[in-house]
C-alpha cells in the first residue's frame, strides 16, 4: 500500500489518509440526499436516483484515487443537477431520459477533449493571478455554502418579510434557533481545535457537532438501520438513456437541434471549468499545482501526470453516472476538507469511496450526521483558502479586477464556473487595454469568447 500510493514520499501515513477520507465523506455526504430530491422533480424515481448517486460517487472517487493518486472526491455536481432538472427538463421541455442522454454525450466529448490534452493545456495557460483568485474564490464559495448549509443565514424579499424566495436579501437567523446553535457550537469547537493544532480536528468537530445535534433534537437516531430497497430501485433509472425516449428520440426533432447544441456546450464548459477551478483552487494545498507541475503538463506525454489522469477520471465518471441515472459528476470542492485534514494521496479517496458504498444499505444511519455538523468544516477550510489573495498584485489593476471578479462572482452567483468566466473575460479586457494583449495565451481568449457566448445564449 505504501509503495502504490507513495505514502512516505508524500509525507503521510494510513491513519492520516483515513481521517482525511472520512472527513471528506462527511463534508459531502449531503449529496446522496440532496441530489435525488432535485432530480426527482423531473419525474425520476427518487430511490433509484439515490442508488445511482451513491454508485456514481463511488466509481468516480475510486477512479481518481487509483488512476491519479490525488485526494479528491467526485459526485454529481449540485449546480449541474439544478441545470439538469430546472433548465433542461422543466425549462426546455426535454424528458429526463433525453437529459441523461445529453449528459452521456457531454461525457464522451469530455473524454475526447481530455485525450487530446486540451483540458491540460487550458490549466497550463491560466495566468497566476487567476489561479490564485480561483483558490480564494472557492474559499469564499465553500464558506458561504457552510454558513447557508448550517442555517446561519436566512433569506427574505424584504427586511421585514422573511421567505425562501429565489431573489432574496440575506440576513442572520436568531441565534436561539437550535439548528444555527449546532453550527455555532461546531464552529467554536473546530476553531479551537485548529488553533491548538489538534490532530484530526475537523473529524473530531463533526462527531462533537453530531452529538450536540442529537442532544438538541436537530437530528435523531433512525428507526431502521438497514434497508436494501434503494439498490433494487436503480433499474428504474439506470441505462434508460439508451431507449426511446432517450438517445432514440433526442435528435428526432430537428427544430430542437440548436437547443441541444447550446445545452451540450453549456454542460461541457460548466463541467470542465468546475473541475479545473476546483483543482486549481485546492492544488496549492496538495502541491499538485506548483509551477513545476504546470510545466510538466505542457511537456509530458498524455496521461502521464496526476492532473491529467484526474481529469480523465472526472469525465469517465460523468459518462458512467449518466448510464446509472444521474447528472454530471464533478470534482467536489468539499475535498478541501479532507485535504485540510492532511490528505495527500489517492488512499484518502478510496476511504471516501468505501464510506459512500456503505451508504447503500445504511442510508438511514448516515442521515444522523446533519448538515450543521459539516458546515463549520467548510467555513474553516474557506478561511485557509482565502489566504491566496495576499499573493495577488493588487496594485496592478489589470490583475486586480479579473482577480476580484473571479473571487466575488463565485459565491454571489453560487457557481465556480461563473467566477472563472468573469475572470477570463475581464483578464482579456484589462490586458488588452494595458497593451499586453500578446502576453495572454490564445486559449484564454478562446474560452473567454465561449464563456461570453454561453452567458448571452443562456439568458444570464
Amino acid at each position: 500500500m505504501d509503495k502504490f500510493f507513495k505514502l512516505k514520499d508524500k509525507g503521510t501515513n494510513i491513519r492520516t489518509e483515513a481521517i482525511a477520507g472520512f472527513t471528506t465523506f462527511f463534508a459531502m455526504a449531503y449529496v446522496i440526499f440532496v441530489n435525488p430530491e432535485i432530480l426527482s422533480v423531473t419525474g425520476m424515481n427518487k430511490s433509484g436516483v439515490f442508488a445511482a448517486t451513491v454508485l456514481a460517487t463511488v466509481i468516480g472517487t475510486a477512479l481518481i484515487g487509483l488512476l491519479a493518486n490525488i485526494p479528491y472526491a467526485l459526485a454529481p455536481g449540485m449546480g449541474l443537477n439544478a441545470f439538469f432538472a430546472y433548465t433542461i427538463c422543466i425549462g426546455m421541455g426535454f424528458v429526463w431520459q433525453e437529459a441523461l442522454a445529453m449528459v452521456f454525450i457531454s461525457g464522451i466529448i469530455g473524454i475526447i477533449i481530455t485525450a487530446t490534452r486540451l483540458r491540460s493545456a487550458i490549466i497550463a495557460a491560466v495566468p497566476e493571478p487567476l489561479r490564485l483568485a480561483i483558490g480564494a474564490g472557492i474559499g469564499l464559495f465553500i464558506a458561504y455554502i457552510g454558513l447557508k448549509q448550517g442555517g446561519i443565514l436566512k433569506f427574505a424579499n424584504t427586511h421585514d418579510e422573511w421567505t425562501a424566495g429565489a431573489e432574496a436579501i440575506p440576513g442572520l437567523v436568531s441565534f436561539t434557533d437550535t439548528t444555527a446553535l449546532v453550527t455555532l457550537i461546531g464552529l467554536a469547537v473546530t476553531a479551537a481545535l485548529v488553533v491548538l493544532k489538534v490532530r484530526g480536528a475537523l473529524f473530531i468537530s463533526i462527531i462533537a457537532s453530531t452529538v450536540a445535534a442529537l442532544s438538541l433534537g436537530v437530528t435523531s437516531l433512525p428507526d431502521t438501520l438497514f434497508s436494501v430497497s434503494a439498490i433494487g430501485d436503480i433499474d428504474k433509472v439506470a441505462f434508460k438513456l439508451f431507449g426511446n425516449p432517450g438517445l432514440g428520440s433526442l435528435f428526432g426533432d430537428t427544430s430542437r437541434l440548436f437547443s441541444i447544441i447550446v445545452t451540450l456546450t453549456a454542460l461541457v464548459l460548466t463541467s470542465m471549468f468546475d473541475t479545473i477551478g476546483t483543482f486549481l483552487g485546492t492544488g496549492a494545498r496538495t502541491g499538485i499545482f506548483t509551477d513545476e507541475n504546470l510545466k510538466e503538463m505542457r511537456e509530458s506525454k498524455p496521461f502521464s501526470t496526476p492532473i491529467e489522469r484526474g481529469l480523465f477520471a472526472d469525465v469517465t465518471a460523468t459518462t458512467a453516472g449518466s448510464m446509472l441515472g444521474t447528472s454530471n459528476v464533478t470534482t467536489y470542492v468539499e475535498s478541501a476538507a479532507g485535504i485540510g485534514e492532511g490528505g495527500k494521496t489517492g488512499l484518502s479517496s478510496l476511504i471516501t469511496a468505501a464510506a459512500f458504498l456503505l451508504c447503500l444499505p445504511f442510508a438511514s444511519l448516515i442521515d444522523i450526521v446533519p448538515a450543521q455538523a459539516t458546515a463549520p468544516i467548510l467555513v474553516i477550510v474557506g478561511v485557509l483558502m482565502v489566504g491566496n489573495v495576499s499573493k495577488i498584485k493588487w496594485d496592478d489593476f489589470s490583475d486586480a479586477l479579473p482577480a476580484f471578479l473571479t473571487i466575488i462572482i463565485m459565491p454571489m452567483s453560487y457557481s465556480i464556473t461563473n467566477g472563472v468566466a468573469f475572470g477570463f473575460m475581464a483578464y482579456c479586457l484589462t490586458k488588452a487595454a494595458k497593451g499586453d494583449a500578446k502576453k495572454v495565451h490564445p486559449l484564454i481568449y478562446i474560452f473567454a469568447a465561449l464563456f461570453l457566448l454561453n452567458l448571452v445564449m443562456s439568458g444570464r
